[in-house]
């Protein structure tokens, strides 16, 4: 058996991740592992919980996001993996996961002020999204604290593509599920 994929969806807030996560997901057949959806599972089970600071759940929510990931990739699971992925914080969490599977970069990026309309939207229209901080994190845009250019993306040495969010996705889904099966240099290749 060839080692499983891992798609790793990632991108600075409102670059349209989650949505891209879930289509690449459909277009494999395999299922998305979100950590922001780990993290709202852990909300609701969290009586009286206020985010924003240090927020507490925040370690448990990524505990638990790798090994989900870990469990999955153990099994021979061909899996999309969705959160946000700063390169400081998210690399060490990896750099393991890339002996267990052949892992793909997905890189989301969109211009500045289209990444934060959709915040602006998501936080109007998406109670779910209150455990993300995204309020906070529009404060800190207006008071000029916080720029959504400074996300640093994942330096793995691993394949990558960067994927244009603006209008749809640029390449297409399918092209995106096309360089997640893509062999690997030794010949491996998911049969997904």
């Amino acid at each position: 058996m060839s080692p499983p994929a891992l798609a790793v969806v990632s991108g600075g807030p409102g670059t349209g991740k989650t949505t891209l996560a879930h289509a690449l997901a459909r277009e494999l057949g395999c299922p998305a592992i979100v950590r922001d959806e780990i993290k709202q599972g852990l909300v609701m089970s969290t009586p009286g919980y206020r985010g924003g600071g240090d927020d507490p759940l925040n370690r448990p929510a990524l505990e638990a996001f790798f090994g989900v990931l870990e469990v999955m990739l153990r099994a021979g699971v061909t899996t999309v993996a969705e959160a946000a992925y700063q390169d400081r914080l998210w690399r060490p969490h990896l750099e393991p996961l890339t002996d267990l599977a052949r892992i793909r970069v997905v890189r989301c990026v969109t211009p500045a002020a289209i990444a934060h309309d959709r915040i602006v939207r998501r936080v109007e229209e998406d109670a779910h999204r209150a455990a993300h901080g995204d309020r906070d994190l529009l404060d800190r845009i207006a008071a000029g604290e916080h720029s959504l250019d400074s996300f640093v993306p994942i330096s793995l040495d691993v394949p990558t593509l960067t994927v244009d969010t603006s209008a749809g996705y640029l390449p297409g889904v399918p092209d995106i599920a096309a360089f997640v099966r893509a062999a690997a240099p030794d010949g491996s290749r998911d049969p997904g």
